[in-house]
């Protein structure tokens, strides 16, 4: 650990920077971040702030849609059990039918882009 990456992260959390939790992907090192801006102690290494951000925002955008999908299954389950009309529970059902397929393809996408 240098000096200067010592001094450099000292000088961060004065000015309001926070310990991160996660470990250095590169070296296990304790970080320090501020404004978006990670700093390794140890090895001084930052890893690409692209990435990160747009993973964040990738899993944030599925887990909206898959939250959104999943309250629309729960309404349309409500709405079945209450129609006593033959033909509007197959419609129901139809939809619910495309709900499933659709949060099953979210899930899949998820779990292949993770490996």
């Amino acid at each position: 650990m240098s000096k200067d990456l010592t001094k450099k992260a000292a000088e961060m959390l004065l000015n309001g920077a926070t310990l991160l939790s996660e470990p250095c992907p590169y070296c296990s090192g304790v970080r320090v971040m501020k404004g978006g801006h990670a700093l390794c102690i140890n090895c001084g290494r930052e890893p690409e702030e692209k990435e990160i951000l747009t993973e964040i925002n990738q899993q944030t955008e599925r887990t909206g849609i898959e939250t959104t999908l999943e309250k629309k299954l729960s309404e349309l389950s409500k709405e079945l059990e209450q129609e006593p009309n033959h033909e509007k529970q197959q419609v129901i059902l139809r939809s619910i039918n495309s709900l499933i397929e659709t949060i099953e393809k979210l899930k899949n996408n998820q779990t292949s882009k993770k490996q």
